[in-house]
């Protein structure tokens, strides 16, 4: 499991630029005009983690699996969207399929390229994605209580508290108040997520700065980074102009180079997926062997036997044990022999919650 992050935005923000970027292609079409990008462009890139490759090493293994994260490059939303101005209900429909929203904001001036207000405010423009995106979950709300009201005549003590459970909700998105902390019982969690709501999805938002203020942002940036701090969302500060510059260069050492001259620690890609991830709460695992190295993503609190689950169900039903070493105890000793000998290797029953960097073994009946 890795996980699917929809890039929305305006029209001309960068998003397709980025797109290509990030997925190092050119499947997304950048171009100076809204609605370049009918249907979502999908692109697939393996999740960058330098623990993945040292373990590789230490085991020998023929094989190097990493885990992917899938990037939606979803076509420009406009004010009226939900309401179905420039294919708006198209669009919003495919940002219900995705697990996390990156959400780009355009923070530079040029003159050359388009905007869809006639000066560059990103407050404003975030304001109007975050309005259709309510008001599409508004309309969402309302099919499905209308739906709903039939069926409580008949005195369904389920269907009542899911209907009080919607016009909560309802109140909530009204009242600009945040579905991300909304405390709900296990059946209600159920009942909450089947409405598969685009506001209670996590955002990153992503500001596309200027060349020279890729290190530190600009007034622009930090309009937004001020907003988000008060949403509780991250923010990830990126050129999609110097990020095609990059994904030109073919060789990695070239690519890093450039990183290196420009003052840049990590890729895009690296930023965007370590705030994903965080904004996800998921965490990597490892298997290693001498057939492959492979990283596992799965979600934070997980228990031994569900991970193992994710390699397999059998794994997961037939669960006896796993045998555990820490990613710096395995790279320390120099591979699981060795962690054996010195005590690191350890034997963890059905309710150890897996960390971050384990390297796992599940023992398990057939």
């Amino acid at each position: 499991m890795g996980f699917k992050c929809g890039i929305i935005g305006l029209p001309n923000v960068g998003k397709s630029t980025l797109f290509n970027a990030l997925t190092e292609s050119d499947k997304a079409e950048a171009a100076n005009y809204p609605f370049a990008t009918i249907e979502p462009n999908i692109g697939r890139v393996p999740v960058p983690d330098e623990r993945l490759k040292e373990l590789s090493q230490i085991g020998k293994s023929e094989k190097t699996i990493p885990t992917y994260i899938d990037f939606v490059d979803i076509a420009g939303l406009v004010k009226g969207a939900s309401t179905g101005e420039g294919l708006g209900n198209k669009f919003l429909a495919h940002i219900r399929e995705v697990d996390a929203i990156a959400h780009v904001v355009r923070c530079f001036e040029d003159e050359n390229i388009t905007h869809v207000s006639t000066s560059i405010d990103p407050l404003s423009d975030i304001e109007t994605i975050i309005t259709e995106l309510k008001l599409s979950d508004l309309e969402t709300l309302q099919n499905k209580y209308n739906s709903l009201e039939k069926k409580a005549k008949h005195g369904d003590k389920e269907t009542k508290n899911q209907i009080e459970l919607i016009l909560n909700v309802q109140k909530k998105i009204n009242d600009d108040e945040s579905l991300k902390n909304i405390e709900l019982t296990s059946e209600e969690s159920d009942f909450f997520n089947s409405l598969n709501l685009i506001t209670s999805k996590p955002m990153l938002y992503i500001c596309n700065v200027d060349e020279k203020s890729i290190i530190k942002g600009n007034n622009f940036s930090e309009i937004v980074k001020n907003r988000a701090l008060k949403e509780k969302n991250d923010v990830v500060i990126v050129s999609a102009a110097i990020e095609s510059q990059i994904a030109e260069f073919e060789n990695n050492e070239d690519k890093l180079e450039l990183l290196k001259d420009l003052g840049l620690k990590s890729t895009t890609l690296k930023k965007v997926v370590n705030a994903g991830y965080s904004i996800l709460q998921l965490i990597t695992y490892f298997t290693c062997g001498p057939k492959e190295t492979r990283a596992w993503t799965i979600t934070k609190h997980t228990t031994a036997p569900k991970a193992a689950g994710k390699i397999h169900t059998d794994f997961e039903k037939g669960f006896i044990r796993a045998e555990t070493i820490a990613y710096d105890d395995f790279v320390e000793h120099g591979g699981e022999s060795s962690c054996r000998e010195a005590g690191k290797l350890r034997q963890e029953g059905k309710e150890y919650v897996v960390k971050d960097g384990d390297v796992m073994h599940f023992l398990f009946n057939n």
